[in-house]
């Protein structure tokens, strides 16, 4: 019985992630289209959806310990599905303010956005859907994949800073676009930490030995 709870909580766990991989997702490429519907439905709808989840899978895990009081590697798993819990929550309100920039852009900024963007949004994207993957099967490798990962988005995010304060020194005008484009470069490298964040814990849950280096901020 505890061990059918503990697989209904990692599927649950996924789909909250696949939805907010999603909104992520949907926020950069309406930068990319220049096209602002999905906007909408990422500050609305999805995100209603997110922080329902992230209310009825913390209940749910938090059940799970009062009726079965599991043990060991149990107890280690309900937790992490705590923690992933409160980071995907997190994802979700960098999703947000991504889509918020992005609307700004839209209405206001004609220039193209800087194609490190969509590539940066991409390499976050596919850290949280390994991390989360690795949680799943318990895949340590995978999980150092992950925190390996980080510091290509690192790298993307110090590309979009030197071609953003060079679009701003040139053409003053363009500065508050560049500071909006700045803070979506910031939201995805916090991605990216939470989710290498999410990487380090597993390998602690399989292998009982702490990798950690640094904390989303």
């Amino acid at each position: 019985m505890l061990q059918e709870q503990i697989r209904n909580l990692k599927e649950r766990l996924v789909g909250y992630a696949r939805l907010v991989e999603g909104m992520i997702e949907a926020s950069t490429l309406a930068l990319v289209s220049r096209d602002p519907a999905p906007l909408d439905e990422v500050t609305g709808a999805r995100e209603h959806r997110a922080n329902t989840l992230e209310v009825e899978l913390d209940a749910a895990a938090t059940a799970v310990i009062a009726q079965f009081q599991p043990k060991a590697r149990d107890l280690r798993t309900v937790l992490m599905v705590l923690g992933i819990t409160n980071d995907l929550e997190r994802l979700g309100d960098h999703a947000v303010n991504i889509a918020e920039a992005a609307r700004w852009l839209l209405a206001n900024a004609p220039s193209p956005t800087p194609p490190s963007v969509p590539v940066m949004a991409a390499a976050a994207v596919r850290m949280v859907d390994d991390a989360i993957s690795a949680f799943i099967a318990g895949d340590a490798a995978l999980a150092r994949n992950v925190c390996e990962a980080d510091q290509a988005v690192d790298d993307l995010a110090d590309e979009i800073l030197r071609e953003a304060v060079a679009a701003m020194a040139c053409n003053p005008s363009a500065i508050e676009a560049g500071l909006r484009v700045l803070k979506i470069a910031a939201d995805l490298e916090r991605i990216a930490d939470l989710a290498t964040n999410i990487g380090e814990d597993v390998v602690y849950m399989v292998e009982g030995r702490v990798i950690k280096h640094h904390q989303e901020g």
